[in-house]
């Protein structure tokens, strides 16, 4: 049987970035369901960093003190189910959900992330999020003065001079890929192919295509990003080149009274996402406000 509600806001996705953005239009009473399929991109992830007061937090821990802090706002609803399609209804937004339900919003704030596609290395996405990472920021610390592997010599400029002051040595693997142009790497380049990752001891082994080995502690890599969910595509919105929503200052996107948040949009000015617990946080808070000054001009 298919219901419909009619919250001021849909919030699709149940990250950092969404419930923030619930907490935010909770506060000034604005009637608020968030919608939470379970899919998160650092799921795979034991703890994070780089969060004032929950440095090293498991991020299951953290998604669930928001969710208890949440309940006590009587406007806000959680719903753990997925939504299916999403799109314009008349002046306001019809989403569908996967299991038939409707519901009706004057907007939305679209949290729902990015989906990680990583080198097709037998092995890398076993260990993607705790032996292998992308941000240094978030990652690289605990490996300090241990040999750190960069996958790909496009961005091993960047990753080794981010990583400098925390890698006890490197080693990168080319990937059949070209240093750019003004690059000096300190750093040995492997130019054999990556054929296998797995672990060995406290680290990791990496199995090259003429036979060698190689053993890191970590591995980083920059992968390709895609949108983990359809919406952005249903509504038409405009994408940079890095595959992220394109939004303004305000978090507002190409389509008016749709909002993205998080690591699944950026500022044009930007090369990619931050992928920041804290950024997607602070960039949910910015969309929930936006959204609201949008509600507040129906009036």
């Amino acid at each position: 049987m298919t219901t419909t509600q009619h919250p001021d806001i849909a919030i699709i996705g149940g990250g950092p970035a969404g419930l923030q953005a619930a907490l935010t239009a909770g506060r000034v009473r604005r009637q608020v369901t968030v919608f939470d399929d379970g899919t998160y991109r650092n799921a795979t992830v034991s703890h994070m960093h780089n969060v004032l007061t929950h440095d090293g937090t498991p991020p299951a821990d953290f998604r669930a003190a928001a969710r208890r802090e949440l309940a006590a706002y009587d406007t806000v609803t959680v719903r753990e189910e997925r939504v299916a399609t999403v799109e314009r209804d008349g002046d306001a937004f019809r989403l569908t959900l996967a299991g038939g339900d409707v519901v009706t919003a004057y907007a939305v704030v679209l949290a729902t992330g990015v989906r990680d596609e990583l080198p097709p290395v037998p092995g890398l996405r076993e260990v993607w999020g705790d032996l292998a990472a992308q941000c240094p920021l978030c990652h690289g610390f605990e490996f300090t003065g241990q040999r750190i592997g960069v996958v790909g010599a496009a961005a091993a400029g960047h990753l080794t001079g981010l990583l400098g002051p925390v890698a006890g040595e490197f080693v990168v693997f080319e990937e059949g890929q070209q240093v750019p142009e003004g690059v000096t790497l300190t750093a040995p380049v492997v130019a054999a192919r990556m054929t296998a990752v797995e672990r060995h001891g406290s680290g990791l082994r990496v199995t090259l295509d003429d036979g060698s080995t190689e053993d890191v502690a970590v591995l980083f890599v920059g992968p390709t990003l895609h949108q983990s969910a359809p919406f952005a595509e249903q509504l038409g919105l405009e994408l940079n080149p890095s595959g992220a929503v394109r939004v303004d200052e305000f978090g507002r996107t190409s389509l008016p009274g749709v909002l993205a948040a998080g690591d699944m949009a950026h500022l044009a000015a930007f090369p990619m996402p931050m992928a920041s617990v804290v950024m997607a946080s602070a960039a949910g808070q910015l969309a929930a406000s936006s959204a609201i000054a949008g509600l507040l001009q129906r009036a």
